[in-house]
């Protein structure tokens, strides 16, 4: 059964470093509007991620497939056959590298990790708790886009790329949630030393 999800996003293996906003953004970024959304969105990255595992635990029934498991990178192969692609690249903020690319990469990795639970939740047999995760990624992507509009100074919209996942069997839709799962912990831990970056009350904060 092919399911298809209509986004636009770039295929980047997730990686962050620790960077500061450029000098013609520092005034906005701390500002108490910005900061008030950032704070917003720090709760929502913590709440999607202690969510995670119980959402694992609740439609993961495949005792091979772990959340936390050193053998996820050996499922690669399989994550092409599906069609998963991988989250966009978070890097620090810099003059190659700018405050409103690091808010349009995360917009677009939750729209990727949302497009994927929405595919393969329908397969799943217990899906409440995807349900919920779903909403909190609507949630978290709602107070993205709130700060990419106030700092973009032109909207570029990509052109849509059409997604299909290859669920044949019960094995694959397993699969396919559970490195969705595994996916969006690690863009959401990226998501977390982002976003402190830009948190004017934390920079005595230092990379755990």
């Amino acid at each position: 059964m092919n399911i298809l999800i209509v986004f636009a996003i770039p295929c980047y293996m997730a990686t962050v470093a620790r960077g500061a906003p450029l000098p013609d953004k520092r005034a906005l970024v701390e500002g108490p509007q910005f900061q008030e959304i950032v704070q917003r969105s720090r709760s929502l990255t913590q709440k999607i991620l202690l969510s995670i595992p119980d959402t694992h635990k609740s439609c993961i029934h495949t005792q091979t497939l772990q959340l936390n498991s050193p053998e996820n990178s050996k499922l690669a192969t399989m994550a092409a056959n599906i069609g998963i692609p991988s989250a966009p690249v978070l890097k620090a903020v810099s003059e190659t590298f700018t405050l409103e690319t690091g808010l349009t990469r995360m917009s677009e990795g939750l729209q990727l990790h949302r497009a994927l639970l929405i595919s393969v939740s329908p397969r799943l047999k217990n899906k409440d708790k995807v349900t919920e995760l779903m909403a909190d990624v609507k949630d978290l992507s709602i107070q993205i886009n709130k700060m990419l509009r106030m700092v973009q100074e032109s909207v570029v919209q990509p052109s849509p790329t059409p997604m299909a996942l290859h669920l044949t069997g019960e094995y694959e839709v397993q699969v396919a949630a559970h490195l969705t799962l595994v996916q969006l912990q690690s863009f959401g831990q990226d998501m977390v030393r982002c976003l402190r970056s830009l948190d004017v009350n934390n920079d005595e904060e230092t990379d755990s």
